[in-house]
């Protein structure tokens, strides 16, 4: 059996996206000695995205430094090069974000400044991928890049407005829609007070973030369950995982789920599944993955993507003190008035609403990766020629097993893909860098077809 691509063709492969998924996919095909690589990202500092190059001291990573590597093949990397910066002990720790930014930024200029004629780091806003005779990636100034095949590393959407957050009846200056940018938490008062839309990660990243500038006033965490990630704790004993994969109807993984926690505790019981899980997502038909969804995700997420102890301590503290509430249910309507904006909101479970009045509101609600309302410009431009298309789901790009992206047709180009968040319609678990990692490892080893060679030859 020949390999799918031909290396004498694909020797030049353009990267949309210098975040985490656009580096990784970028080092691994100079590692792999694959196709020559350009990386192509709007801001400065490629290699870091928005989880790593916006956050603040405060802001901790939510894995263990043991297991942050940004490569599958190496797991010691990223500690051996901690204590190479003179940190000692931290394979057991939650590491700051910004030295985990500066970690993959190190990694990323070594491997260009070694090989500068194998990978070219360009700064620009791609506003188009056109597939003819190989593809041409085009940036916002007209300049046109020819490559053999591209990869859209895009990362994360910006959350979309929520239903009952109508955003012509408030001032703009009172929403911040973005809560990475500079302004969303600057210019409050001491005595003010700040919904924040969302209880999950994003939520405790803007609290923590309030709080390390020194905002003294309230913070209201609204979402429709007022779920709340846990903490990880100390890791526990050894246990026996499961080696079979459980089944996808969600009846029945709710109970083996429930089953082995009163054996190996909850923790235990859904680590144990991350082996199975995206093998159990391409096994689940299009209405268990909607059930899935819709009526199990929230508790999913706040299981498995969990808090850095620190992290939930400090969480913990602005709640008992009465500087955040998590509140459950959802915004019916919204007004300016005198002191701020008036929010309508009904609580879960409840037909009475109620008010509240604050100074300003930040979307916390995660991001979204439904192509049909994006403001990308790349994957507007593409889905409107239907080059790419949304998945069942509408969680992302649809994409194959191989990271191709599925056009309107229904067939997979041989010529572009898709890396990262945005193929969670594809893998669900696809967001976290254990996950990430192993898929930019896999794709660019296909792309150098080092995939046809045993591992460690």
């Amino acid at each position: 059996m020949s390999p799918p691509w031909d290396r004498d063709v694909i020797e030049h492969v353009a990267i949309v996206g210098g975040g985490f998924s656009g580096s990784l996919a970028a080092i691994n095909l100079v590692r792999h000695d694959g196709p020559r690589a350009t990386l192509i990202d709007r801001q400065a500092d490629a290699g870091t995205g928005l989880a790593y190059g916006a956050a603040d001291p405060a802001h901790l990573l939510n894995v263990r430094a043991s297991n942050m590597s940004a490569f599958p093949d190496d797991p010691g990397h990223f500690v051996r090069w901690l204590e190479e910066q003179g940190y000692a002990a931290v394979a057991q720790t939650f590491v700051p974000r910004l030295v985990y930014g500066d970690y993959l930024k190190a990694v990323l200029a070594g491997v260009a400044t070694q090989n500068p004629d194998r990978l070219r780091i360009v700064r620009g806003e791609v506003v188009d991928v056109v597939d003819s005779a190989g593809v041409q990636v085009v940036l916002a100034d007209g300049t046109r890049l020819a490559a053999d095949a591209a990869i859209l590393a895009v990362g994360n959407l910006p959350p979309h407005a929520p239903a009952g957050l109508d955003l012509d009846a408030i001032a703009p200056s009172r929403y911040a829609g973005d809560c990475w940018a500079a302004s969303a938490t600057e210019g409050l008062g001491r005595d003010d007070t700040v919904l924040v839309l969302g209880t999950g990660l994003t939520m405790v990243d803007v609290a923590l973030l309030l709080d390390a500038k020194g905002f003294a006033g309230r913070i209201v965490a609204l979402s429709r369950r007022g779920l709340l990630p846990h903490a990880h704790t100390a890791p526990g004993a050894p246990w026996v995982a499961i080696k079979d994969r459980p089944g996808t109807r969600l009846s029945q993984l709710v109970r083996t789920l429930r089953m082995r926690s009163t054996v190996i505790g909850w923790r235990s019981a859904v680590d144990e599944l991350r082996p199975f899980t995206q093998h159990m997502w391409h096994a689940a038909s299009a209405a268990e993955r909607a059930r899935f969804i819709r009526h199990a995700r929230p508790w999913w997420d706040i299981h498995r993507h969990r808090l850095a102890p620190p992290v939930a301590d400090r969480i913990a503290a602005l709640r008992s003190t009465g500087r955040l509430a998590l509140v459950a249910g959802k915004i019916e309507r919204v007004a300016m008035g005198a002191t701020g904006v008036d929010v309508t909101w009904r609580p879960r479970g409840s037909a009475a609403s109620q008010p509240l009045n604050v100074q300003w509101i930040i979307n916390c609600t995660g991001p979204q990766g439904d192509l049909r309302r994006t403001g990308e410009p790349v994957l507007r431009q593409l889905t409107t020629r239907g080059a790419i298309r949304p998945d069942a789901a509408q969680l992302g790009i649809d994409v194959d097993e191989q990271m191709r992206v599925i056009g309107r047709d229904g067939r997979p180009n041989d010529r572009l893909f898709a890396l990262g968040p945005m193929t969670r319609g594809a893998f669900w678990e696809i967001v976290a860098v254990p996950d990430i990692r192993t898929q930019a490892w896999t794709l660019a080893r296909r792309l150098s077809n080092a995939h046809w060679v045993a591992e460690g030859l």
